[in-house]
């Protein structure tokens, strides 16, 4: 078993892994347990339950960046 920083293992405390976060509350805890001293990137995986074969369906953006 590796070993654990203990700025790793303080974040993983408020970390509920059974629970489904909502979208505000998430992002609360990334910045909350954030605990390395660089700035982060954040993946989001989004289902959005569309069928992308059917003309109607198909989903598509974009997002501005700083």
């Amino acid at each position: 078993m590796p070993k654990r920083g203990k700025r790793y293992i303080e974040a993983a405390k408020k970390i509920d892994r059974l629970k489904k976060y909502t979208f505000n509350e998430a992002i609360e805890l990334a910045v909350d347990t954030s605990y390395v001293k660089f700035d982060t990137s954040v993946d989001i995986s989004v289902r959005l339950g569309v069928d992308p074969r059917h003309a109607d369906q198909m989903v598509r953006g974009t997002v501005s960046l700083p």
